[in-house]
């Protein structure tokens, strides 16, 4: 068979990350974003290799890309692979470099979407003009999709296709996207690379609390902002409880086996095991911090909304919650907060989205993993939770099973979790090289 990754998608891979940064894509939220120039960027990109993309909208300028590489066996599952066009805001001045320049400096692409996620767009887009110019296809379909609106609340995006362009995904058993397979050094020398097979349910609070309105000078027991605080606090210095899950608990097994340790996870009280788990994450060193935030549900106050002078006392008080649900812990969450807020603060879901879980026993996991290890094997794949999420909540309502697969090899001492939304985002030439070689090993791992 034909190379399949030539010096020419190496070079791309490399170019494509670059200009796409170069096209500020910026979500500064509630609508104020347009990802059109990216997309037709894209568009254009993917028609030079002999596919036919479809750009859709629901609002103008927020503009998405699907396209469909058809494969050998039609009555083969497909497989979605997919990534986001928008970015969140970065200032210049707190940069090394101008977060839009798109800059290569000593073998590093620099600049807004460098790791979230226009690298994994352009990984996408050089492998598949890689298999045009090589004359290959995949086993089974495998659909494309470059979404608006990832970094604010995807309906202008992955929810707008979900929700109104369904047939454009149909037989898609299984996606990937981003936020796994990077490499994560231990610092014993041990270099892993998590592979997400689940996320933590988004579940974002409005809290309310209403009291008399009144002078500030006068004593006040049903003021509105003291029982805000007060709930506030609650949910603020809440301990939840140990919950885990089929993939978290995968993921505490592997790692305590890569450390030499052994994973008692057999207790049926909540409070052994909270303290089981707990001990164990003490003796992983730096892998804990791959699991400790997948443990348990969360609760983070953000906002605070309140009066609008000193000395009067507001009738209401607002605050915002980020909170966020472990797969199967929902109804817990629900009745937590009920109890938290109790009888004077009423709250509400600002937005949710679900939990999702990926069995980490399947064959794309494995394939995933031997993909990963095939290209560096003194390392090992592992799964594990994200804390946050991703388009693959919107996906999963077409009933696609959602990874986190966007390979990248780091060298050591380079945060890559940190640079998610963080100043002087960048990453490494080599690591998008090793990309590309992956995701075509794993999407052709089953071709003949």
């Amino acid at each position: 068979m034909a190379e399949r990754v030539d010096e020419q998608a190496l070079d791309e891979v490399v170019r494509f990350t670059s200009d796409l940064i170069r096209i500020d894509t910026t979500n500064r939220g509630g609508g104020d974003c347009v990802e059109r120039p990216a997309a037709e960027y894209v568009a254009e990109r993917l028609a030079e290799a002999g596919l036919e993309p479809t750009l859709l909208e629901r609002t103008p300028g927020r503009t998405n890309v699907v396209a469909r590489i058809e494969g050998s066996d039609p009555s083969a599952d497909a497989m979605l692979v997919h990534g986001h066009l928008d970015v969140v805001p970065a200032e210049p001045d707190d940069w090394t470099v101008h977060p839009f320049s798109g800059e290569i400096r000593d073998g590093v692409v620099w600049g807004r979407g460098a790791i979230d996620m226009k690298n994994m767009d352009a990984m996408i887009l050089a492998m598949v003009r890689a298999w045009a110019r090589a004359g290959v296809r995949p086993r089974r379909d495998i659909v494309l999709a470059f979404t608006a609106d990832e970094e604010d609340s995807a309906d202008d995006g992955s929810g707008f296709l979900a929700d109104h362009h369904p047939a454009l995904f149909e037989g898609c058993t299984e996606g990937i996207s981003e936020s796994g397979a990077f490499t994560f050094h231990t610092g014993s020398g041990l270099r892993l690379y998590p592979i997400a097979a689940g996320e933590r349910g988004t579940g974002w609070l409005k809290l309310t609390a209403h009291g008399r309105a009144g002078h500030g000078s006068k004593v006040n027991k049903t003021n509105a902002v003291s029982r805000l605080a007060a709930a506030v606090t609650r949910i603020g210095e809440h301990e939840w409880p140990v919950r885990l899950t089929p993939t978290v608990r995968a993921a505490i097994t592997e790692l305590a086996g890569l450390h030499d340790l052994e994973a008692d996870l057999s207790a049926t009280d909540p409070d052994e095991l909270a303290r089981e788990v707990d001990a164990l994450l003490g003796k992983l060193g730096p892998a804990a911090s791959l699991i400790a935030p997948t443990v348990r549900n969360s609760s983070n106050p953000t906002m605070l909304d309140a009066g609008y002078k000193v000395n009067v006392i507001p009738g209401s008080a607002t605050a915002f919650v980020d909170g966020r649900m472990l797969p199967g812990a929902e109804d817990e969450f629900q009745e937590t907060l009920d109890r938290l807020t109790g009888p004077d603060v009423d709250w509400e879901f600002h937005h949710r989205e679900v939990a999702l879980e990926a069995p980490v026993d399947s064959p794309t996991f494995a394939a995933m993993r031997e993909a990963v290890e095939h290209f560096d094997p003194d390392a090992r794949a592992v799964p594990y939770c994200m804390s946050g999420g991703t388009d693959a909540k919107q996906f999963s309502r077409l009933g696609i099973t959602g990874y986190g697969f966007s390979p990248l090899k780091l060298p050591e001492g380079f945060d890559y979790q940190a640079l998610f939304h963080g100043v002087d985002e960048r990453v490494p030439v080599e690591a998008l090289h090793f990309g590309v070689r992956v995701l075509d090993r794993f999407l052709m791992h089953d071709t003949v």
